[in-house]
């Protein structure tokens, strides 16, 4: 499996989506399951993006048809950036 890290945007809709039920992107979680990616962690962030999570998934085009299936929702803008963990960074520039 592979991590990600995905910086995402609420649009104006999704502000007010989260708004009025803010248990909806833990809906969102389960929904992403059902297409193979993991939530790993989830922070709320301050500054130019709302959210920043790890997901793992088991390879870009997964995380491809999420991203595309999340943006047309039209809640939500993502920046997706593949990840590795600094100890297998480590070992490969070995």
């Amino acid at each position: 499996m592979a991590y990600y890290v995905i910086l995402s945007k609420l649009t104006d809709e999704g502000r007010k989506t989260i708004k009025e039920k803010p248990e909806r992107m833990f809906e969102v979680n389960k929904e992403l399951e059902a297409m193979g990616v993991k939530v790993k962690e989830q922070f709320a962030v301050l500054g130019p993006y709302d959210f920043v999570n790890i997901i793992e998934a088991p390879d870009n085009e997964t995380v491809m048809k999420m991203s595309v299936e999340l943006g047309a929702r039209g809640s939500v803008e993502l920046l997706t950036l593949p990840a590795i963990s600094a100890e297998e960074f480590a070992k490969k520039m070995k």
